[in-house]
C-alpha cells in the first residue's frame, strides 16, 4: 500500500501545479486583451510643441526663424481664442434652439427620458467622458431586452 502513496502524491502535485500555471497564463492573456487603455489625447500645448519640434527638425530653422514661428503661433492662438469667444453665444443659441425643437416633438414620457439623457451627457462631460451626442454610456452594454413570454 505504501508504494502507491508516493506516485499518487507526485501525480496530484503535478496536476495542481499545472492547473495553477494554466490559470496564471490565462489570467495574463485575458488582462492583456481585455484592458487596453487608450492614451489621453495630447493637449493643445503638447501638439504645439510637437509641431514646433517637427518644423525645427525637418526644416532646420534658425534661432531667428524659431522666434518668429513662436510669435506667429502665439498670435494665431489669440485670434482663435477671440473667435471662440465671439461664436460661443451664437453656438449656444443654436444648440438651445435644437433642444427646444426636439422637446416640442416628444410626448411627455419621451421628454422626461430626453431630459434624463441630457443630464447624463452633461455629467459625462464634466467627468471628461465622451462629449459628442448621447453616445453609449460608460460600462457594460445593456444586454438583450427581455421580450414578452411566449
Amino acid at each position: 500500500m505504501r508504494t502507491f502513496r508516493l506516485p499518487v502524491f507526485v501525480y496530484l502535485t503535478l496536476v495542481f501545479l499545472s492547473g495553477a500555471l494554466v490559470g496564471a497564463l490565462a489570467h495574463r492573456f485575458y488582462t492583456v486583451q481585455a484592458v487596453k487603455a487608450r492614451p489621453a489625447p495630447p493637449s493643445s500645448e503638447q501638439m504645439r510643441r510637437q509641431y514646433v519640434e517637427d518644423l525645427q527638425t525637418r526644416l532646420k530653422l534658425s534661432d531667428v526663424q524659431l522666434g518668429q514661428l513662436e510669435e506667429i503661433l502665439e498670435a494665431t492662438g489669440k485670434r482663435y481664442h477671440e473667435l471662440r469667444k465671439k461664436w460661443g453665444p451664437e453656438t449656444r443659441a443654436i444648440q438651445e434652439e435644437q433642444t427646444e425643437r426636439v422637446r416640442a416633438l416628444l410626448n411627455e414620457a419621451q421628454r422626461a427620458e430626453y431630459e434624463k439623457m441630457r443630464q447624463e451627457r452633461d455629467q459625462r462631460r464634466r467627468r471628461g467622458g465622451p462629449e459628442r451626442g448621447f453616445g453609449p454610456k460608460p460600462g457594460p452594454g445593456p444586454g438583450p431586452k427581455p421580450g414578452p413570454p411566449r
